[in-house]
């Protein structure tokens, strides 16, 4: 007989706490979305001021790189494949030509940004410093996605330009610079307590 020697590889599998915790992050996501629909006055000069970009970041800080990423990306899929859990309650596979695709896509990057930093170190200025850099990254990202697409596709005047681009972006930069901070503190306290298997 020949003796076959097998090798046993190490198999990481998703905990069904797990799985909760990145389902709720996605749902959190629909819900920040459109939380003007239920708080009115939280539109500041025409723009919608979601809690997105907080949830964004709050799920790579309390679940991980990875983890954090696959549950914006199931948010986005979501979305893409029709239910109307984007901003103003729309969806479908035409949101890609929307001018704010770009802040939907660096969801994903902010949270895997967020949590890699902070599964290097772990200490709460850590947190606060990947959640500022993640609101950074979305900022740039989603403003100039924003300003490419109004000049390629979504027909905006000659007027307008890179500068009021940013001008629009200015109402909500103060709420989500506060967010971020405090998503950065209740983060720290909160992995005290989560237990989350954070390897894929």
């Amino acid at each position: 007989m020949v003796a076959i020697a097998t090798e046993r590889r190490p198999v990481s599998r998703f905990s069904a706490l797990t799985i909760v915790y990145s389902g709720m992050f996605a749902s959190l996501m629909m819900i920040g979305a459109n939380i003007t629909s239920f708080v009115p006055f939280l539109v500041v000069g025409g723009v919608p001021i979601t809690l997105q970009t907080f949830f964004a970041i709050l799920s790579g800080l309390l679940l991980g790189s990875r983890l954090g990423a696959l549950s914006m990306t199931v948010y986005m899929l979501i979305g893409l494949a029709g239910a109307p859990v984007f901003a103003k309650f729309s969806g479908g596979f035409g949101q890609i030509l929307s001018p704010t695709f770009g802040f939907i896509l660096t969801f994903i990057l902010i949270a895997y940004v967020a949590g890699k930093i902070v599964e290097r170190n772990k200490t709460l200025p850590a947190f606060i410093t990947a959640a500022l850099v993640a609101t950074a990254i979305n900022y740039i990202l989603g403003t100039s996605w924003m300003y490419v697409a109004y000049k390629m596709w979504a027909a905006a005047p000659d007027v307008f330009t890179y500068k009021i681009a940013w001008l629009w972006m200015m109402p909500p930069l103060p709420k989500d610079l506060i967010l971020a901070v405090l998503s950065g503190i209740f983060a720290f306290r909160m992995s005290k307590h989560l237990k989350v298997r954070r390897t894929l």
